[in-house]
């Protein structure tokens, strides 16, 4: 029950209290709790409702009942508490069922309910189209600003390299990527191309340009909006569950985080658009839903509309509608009804139309990186197949810890002061390692983009660099050929880039900028994929004539595809970071168009999470949550102890009696008394303190908000005014000061269990409805409360793990 979202000995202020203020940090920022976003809070504004306000004055026994007006605050929450879902889900019952009684009444109040029933398909229409056009001018930007650090188009500077060759004339087959048109750094600085000195002038530019992107995204977020840092997701998957934290998918975030994203994208760092754009499309939900006040003031309604916003942001990040809606109920969403899984298909499909129709690529697909194979597969591959899936497990789980004892010491040392220090750094080292290396010099996309490849004909990449390419087998598919001298020389290439990539991503996600970690972790896996779908290519070409390829592989046949190992390799990398298995299946076929490689994608998903779990339990979402010691309850995590309620809860033997209300002997002194000198978010109300019998419990915030009220608005109440939660109160002696009536702030059913209930029943109470608290009797007497906080401290104290690391409630 311990709550430091309220400061001690204030009834003006609900800001959150320097201890957390001191505690709090979101990976890849610096939490500055003064300050606060200027879109109204994710917590929203009162309900008007039966259950929490109505009223009136009683005059005969001079009851103050103020609450006959709803007084803004009374009913919201904190900022870094957790709503109550119960009490949301009531409110929003009883707010449907009085539209549709009036909708019988009239004309006017049918089409007020029709409308009402319609808002929530017109929010996932607005949500899909601002998320769809946020991501494709995202993708145009960030494909300009990172051939800016190659050269620039003298036809228009606003033109990528791609598109200002497209209408030269004098661009060769084998030249493609050249035309007169595009012209490097040294071509505008000293007029060549050739020789040491130009390739020192594109180096130098090309470290500068990074190092100036850089600086100008973590300076960005640092000063306007350092919420805009990180993937977003493991916060993102807080939220949802319940939490709030206030001007994290504010206006501001959505305007900063889209900027810095494309320059951070640009700058050349080893991360990805595709977390961060799932926080983008959040933004916009949460900013859409303050447009209708069915979402603006529920808490819980508005969850289920950032949950179809996430599955948004997988749409547009891999051109997977499909495959974001199974994300959102995989990865992120804690509560998911059938409506909202219809809603979430709704406003994906939107987000994806709208990204096609701007077609930021140019090739009329939705990422850049989408290929079609139509080799099939052999039932032999599927060894290499679950060998790149142990891989990915092992890459998964190293990846975790490392990167988990990097953001710790990051937390917990003068490294945390310096962000831009750090960026720059990273910057630096990245940008001077990655230059000589063509497959680290070009984007992460691009890279994958080119592993996923399957060689053709009018292939010219080094991976395509066969002996005897113009030679086609009758069907006219190239045939299985020895490797050249550019397959070997891009082998070597893309060991040297596999090496890079695992050590700097390490160090790259969760600095002070947007990164995103799905496309490093693809890469990773294309990359060990293609390594080793060449390596059984030659093996199959070279020795057709052993027994595991002679009855399906003959001399001459298509029998390996390295671009399909490429993309089995980097499911299985993702899936061993993240932990997501179906909906990763889904997003990769999606990305490829072809269902007859499920099986393999399957396989290698499954295998590296089986590897990945034996190693650590947690993904690297649910890691970053439990670093930053949100009270996130994993729904998908069993309770196995034999321990019971009275042994979590709070008091505990020897401690200080639990703090109670009673519920008509009490006065307003009393109460601010009680309010200033502890730090409880609520109190149980009891007949008296010597039955503790139970009444209900009321909300800390509520209190103070109407005492606050009372005083202002209230002629003659008083600190020695008598406080009520009754609904009845009696006879009042003449001249005494007019007492004051608080029952509709109270909760009159609170959850409750006994001493004796098992906490794997008590833990699947709070998972399942979201309980905030949970008080506990024997024989009708109060003993004692259970926060989630307890719950989770207790979770984390059974698995050996530090319980003071859970920080809020």
């Amino acid at each position: 029950m311990d709550n430091r979202g309220f400061q001690q000995g204030s009834f003006n202020s609900f800001r959150s209290s320097s201890s957390d203020e001191d505690l709090m940090d979101i990976p890849g920022t610096a939490m500055d709790f003064s300050m606060r976003d200027d879109v109204p809070p994710l917590d929203g504004e009162i309900e008007e409702d039966r259950s929490y306000n109505g009223g009136g004055i009683g005059s005969s026994n001079r009851m103050m009942d103020f609450l006959e007006e709803p007084i803004p605050g009374v009913g919201t929450y904190d900022d870094f508490n957790t709503i109550d879902w119960v009490r949301e889900k009531s409110r929003d019952r009883d707010r449907h069922r009085e539209i549709t009684n009036k909708s019988k009444e009239s004309t006017w109040a049918l089409i007020h309910s029709v409308s009402d029933a319609f808002s929530g398909w017109l929010l996932m229409l607005l949500i899909g189209l601002l998320s769809g056009s946020l991501a494709g001018l995202i993708d145009i930007s960030a494909h300009w600003m990172t051939d800016l650090k190659e050269g620039i188009c003298t036809e228009g500077f606003w033109f990528n390299h791609e598109h200002c060759c497209w209408n030269s004339d004098h661009v060769t087959f084998e030249d493609r990527d050249k035309c007169p048109e595009w012209n490097s750094w040294s071509q505008l600085i000293i007029s060549t191309d050739e020789g040491a000195f130009a390739y020192i002038v594109n180096y130098f530019m090309y470290v500068l340009w990074a190092l100036l992107f850089a600086f100008l995204a973590v300076s960005l977020v640092k000063v306007f909006a350092p919420y805009a840092c990180g993937s977003g997701i493991p916060e993102i998957k807080t939220i949802l569950s319940g939490f709030i934290i206030r001007g994290y998918l504010g206006k501001w975030t959505l305007i900063i985080k889209t900027i810095t994203l494309v320059l951070a994208v640009s700058s050349g760092l080893s991360l990805g658009k595709e977390g961060p754009l799932v926080h983008v499309a959040c933004c916009c939900g949460n900013i859409l839903c303050h447009c209708f006040n069915k979402y603006r003031k529920n808490e819980a309604k508005r969850r289920e509309v950032l949950s179809a916003a996430a599955a948004a942001g997988v749409s547009v990040a891999f051109g997977a509608p499909i495959g974001g809606v199974l994300f959102s109920l995989e990865e992120v969403s804690y509560y998911f009804p059938l409506k909202t899984l219809w809603r979430s298909f709704f406003a994906a499909l939107v987000a994806a139309f709208t990204l096609r129709s701007i077609n930021p690529f140019g090739n009329s697909r939705l990422v850049l990186f989408y290929v079609e194979f139509h080799t099939p597969w052999h039932l032999f591959e599927l060894v290499p197949f679950i060998l790149l899936g142990i891989f990915g497990g092992l890459w998964g789980a190293l990846f975790i810890r490392t990167n988990i004892a990097w953001c710790r010491k990051r937390k917990t040392t003068q490294l945390g002061r310096y962000p831009v220090v750090e960026v720059l750094v990273v910057t630096a080292i990245t940008a001077i390692l990655a230059f000589p290396n063509e497959y680290t010099r070009m984007s992460t996309s691009e890279l994958i983009s080119e592993l996923f490849n399957d060689c053709g004909l009018l292939d010219s990449s080094k991976l395509c660099d066969y002996e005897n390419r113009f030679n086609t087998s009758k069907g006219g598919e190239l045939p299985d050929r020895p490797a050249g001298v550019g397959v070997y020389s891009a082998m070597w290439q893309l060991a040297l880039t596999l090496i890079l990539k695992i050590v700097i991503t390490i160090f790259t996600f969760g600095m002070k900028i947007p990164s995103g970690l799905f496309i490093p972790s693809m890469a990773v896996g294309a990359i060990a994929g293609r390594l080793l779908g060449v390596g059984m290519e030659q093996l199959a070409y070279y020795h057709h004539d052993w027994a595991i390829f002679n009855s399906w592989c003959s001399q001459g046949a298509d029998c390996i595809t390295p671009g399909l190992y490429a993309m089995v390799g980097a499911a299985a990398c993702l899936g061993g970071v993240t932990r997501m298995t179906v909906s990763l299946v889904v997003i990769m076929f999606e990305l490829t168009g072809g269902l007859e490689y499920i099986v393999p994608l399957m396989a290698a998903a499954m295998t590296s999470k089986w590897v990945a779990d034996a190693l650590g339990r947690e993904g690297i979402y649910d890691a970053h949550i439990r670093l930053n010691g949100y009270p996130f309850l994993e729904a998908k995590e069993e309770f196995a102890h034999k321990t019971l309620a009275m042994d979590v809860m709070k008091p505990r033997r020897n401690d200080p009696l639990l703090t109670v209300l009673t519920q008509d002997s009490m006065t307003v002194e009393d109460v601010e008394t009680i309010i200033s000198e502890t730090t409880y978010s609520g109190f149980p109300v009891v007949v008296s303190r010597e039955s503790q019998r139970l009444v209900g419990f009321v909300l800390r915030r509520d209190l103070i908000i109407s005492i606050e009220n009372a005083r202002k608005k209230q002629d003659g109440v008083v600190s020695t005014s008598i406080i009520y939660f009754t609904e009845h109160s009696p006879p009042m002696p003449p001249y005494t000061p007019p007492t004051l009536k608080l029952r509709n702030i109270l909760d009159l059913s609170p959850f409750t269990v006994t001493d004796l209930t098992p906490m794997e029943i008590v833990v699947d109470i709070f998972r399942k409805l979201g309980l905030r608290q949970c008080l506990v009797t024997h024989n009708g007497r109060l003993l004692g409360i259970i926060t989630k906080k307890d719950v989770l401290k207790h979770i984390a104290q059974m698995a050996n793990q530090d319980p003071d690391s859970i920080l809020f409630n």
